[in-house]
C-alpha cells in the first residue's frame, strides 16, 4: 500500500505563517499535513481542489480549510491567485485569549465555502504576509493580534457572503452533505436525516453508494469522527462537554466509539 505523503510547509520554530498562493501550483499528489491547520484563500484561478476524496470547484473568491490529517490535493486549470494561512495547534495552545478559540471553533466548521473578499481582508493578509517574512521581528503577542483580526474578518466576510443568496444544493447528496455540515449536533441515525430530506433512508442510501461510493451511515461516520477531531484540537472543550456536543449518551461512549474507529482515545489524539 502506498504511504500518503506528509508535507511541512513550517520550519520547527515557526507557528505561524501567511503567504502568498504560489501562482505556479497546477497539480499535486495527494498529502497531507501533520501539524498544522491551513486556510486557503482564493480570489482567483479554477479547477479542483479535492479533500478527504471530495472534489470542490474552484470558484473564486473562495476559502478551503484543511485540518491536521486530511488528504488533499490541487487540479488548477488557470493561475490561481490568493494566501494559504498555516497555524500549528500550539500557536493556539500558547494563546491565552478564549476568543481565539472561539474563531477557531465557527471557522473551522467550513471545509469550502464562497467568501466576500473585501479591501480590508486582502489588506490584512497583506500585512500578516509582511510580518511573517520579517523573522527578526517576529513577535508572538502582535501576531497573536493578527491572527484574531484576520480570522475574525474572515468569519465575518463568510456570513456576508451567506446572507447574500441562500444555498441551495443541487441534488440529494449535496443536500445531505450541506445539512451534515450545518447540523449544530450530529445525529447518527440515517433516518433521521432522510426525514428532514424528505426521503427514505432506502432512497438516502441509493443514492450515497451510486455517487459517493460510501453509504449514508458511512458518510455519517466519516462526519462524526471528522467533527470530533476538529473540536479535539481547534476548541478547548473537556472530552464530555464534545460527547454531548455530538449526542453521544456519555463520554465513555463517545471515548469507545472514537477508539474504535481511531485506534487511540480522543485524549490521545487530542495530545499527539
Amino acid at each position: 500500500m502506498t504511504e500518503i505523503e506528509v508535507l511541512n510547509k513550517l520550519s520547527v520554530k515557526d507557528l505561524v505563517k501567511v503567504a502568498p498562493f504560489k501562482s505556479q501550483i497546477r497539480q499535486t499528489s495527494p498529502h497531507k499535513h501533520h501539524n498544522y491547520f491551513e486556510l486557503i484563500l482564493l480570489t482567483s484561478g479554477s479547477g479542483t481542489h479535492t479533500i478527504d476524496f471530495h472534489e470542490y470547484a474552484i470558484n473564486p473568491p473562495i476559502l478551503f480549510t484543511v485540518r491536521r490529517d486530511q488528504i488533499h490535493h490541487w487540479n488548477m486549470l488557470s493561475e490561481p491567485k490568493g494566501y494559504v494561512v498555516i497555524i500549528k495547534k500550539s500557536f493556539v495552545e500558547k494563546s491565552l485569549d478564549r476568543e481565539l478559540y472561539h474563531l477557531f471553533d465557527k471557522i473551522s466548521r467550513f471545509t469550502c465555502t464562497p467568501i466576500y473578499c473585501t479591501d480590508h481582508l486582502e489588506k490584512l493578509l497583506e500585512l500578516f504576509s509582511l510580518e511573517c517574512a520579517d523573522t527578526s521581528a517576529l513577535n508572538f503577542i502582535y501576531l497573536e493580534g493578527l491572527l484574531k483580526a484576520l480570522l475574525s474578518k474572515i468569519n465575518e466576510s463568510i456570513a456576508h457572503e451567506k446572507s447574500k443568496k441562500e444555498h441551495v444544493p443541487s441534488n440529494l447528496l449535496e443536500q445531505f452533505r450541506e445539512l451534515l455540515a450545518n447540523e449544530e449536533v450530529s445525529m447518527k441515525q440515517v433516518a433521521q436525516y432522510a426525514e428532514k430530506l424528505s426521503t427514505t433512508p432506502q432512497n438516502l442510501n441509493a443514492v450515497c453508494r451510486k455517487f459517493a461510493n460510501q453509504s449514508a451511515s458511512e458518510l455519517i461516520q466519516l462526519h462524526i469522527l471528522s467533527e470530533a477531531k476538529r473540536l479535539l484540537i481547534y476548541t478547548s472543550k473537556t472530552i464530555a462537554e464534545i460527547a454531548f456536543q455530538l449526542q453521544f449518551t456519555d463520554a465513555s461512549h463517545f471515548v469507545k466509539y472514537f477508539k474504535k474507529h481511531e485506534d487511540q482515545t480522543p485524549l490521545q489524539y487530542r495530545n499527539s
